[in-house]
């Protein structure tokens, strides 16, 4: 082989050494990037749902568990050890703690929707992330449940022979909840890791970057 036919058989080689790279390279970049996504779009509430058309008793609870769900969501998002760790001081539970208090009130709040009794609730052998998606899924379950409901009446918190109305559900649970999300946004600021600065709780969406 000719000097020449050498040089442009390597430069032929290097050539295609580097398009494999790059493509390569954004074969990796556009996985992770759907990883990401799927990851996002698995659990509900990044976003709060479209409202509904009408306004009724069912709606109104379910917007209101929309909203919950929501700002779980992003209180309780990408946290680390140290933040799971943290608490105002040593009487106050930690934000590993609060998250397993919402998960108890999220079984609480989709349990009347189901119609079931509640029980006791065995977290201690469940990940950080379980728990965030488990109480997620809990809520979206008992809004759906809730905006197809023309008498939400039925829907009452059973503890063993004790029925209480739903009234109770929204200044006892569903509020308690949201209380608690806002300790777990005070708690991951102070821990040094606050909540997504994209996040617009007034509208229920996530400004794109």
């Amino acid at each position: 082989m000719s000097s020449i036919l050498k040089f442009i058989y390597y430069q032929m080689l290097k050539f295609l050494k580097m398009k494999i790279n790059l493509f390569v390279l954004a074969l990796l970049i556009s996985t992770l990037t759907f990883a990401q996504d799927v990851s996002e779009e698995k659990l509900p509430y990044y976003e709060v749902p479209d409202y509904p058309e009408t306004f009724t008793a069912g709606t109104m609870a379910a917007r209101m568990i929309d909203g919950l769900g929501f700002r779980f969501y992003w209180a309780s998002e990408g946290l680390s050890e140290r933040d799971l760790v943290f608490k105002p001081d040593d009487d106050a539970r930690s934000t590993s703690e609060t998250i397993d208090h919402i998960l108890d009130l999220s079984y609480i709040i989709v349990n009347s929707t189901l119609l079931k009794a509640n029980g006791k609730n065995d977290n201690s052998n469940m990940s950080y992330s379980d728990k965030r998606k488990q109480v997620l899924i809990n809520l979206k379950t008992a809004a759906d449940i809730l905006k197809n409901s023309a008498d939400i009446s039925k829907f009452k918190i059973i503890f063993g022979e004790n029925e209480i109305p739903f009234w109770n559900q929204v200044n006892g649970p569903i509020a308690d909840a949201i209380w608690h999300c806002g300790q777990l946004a005070s708690f991951r600021r102070s821990s040094g890791n606050p909540i997504n600065p994209n996040v617009n709780h007034f509208r229920g969406t996530v400004k794109k970057q």
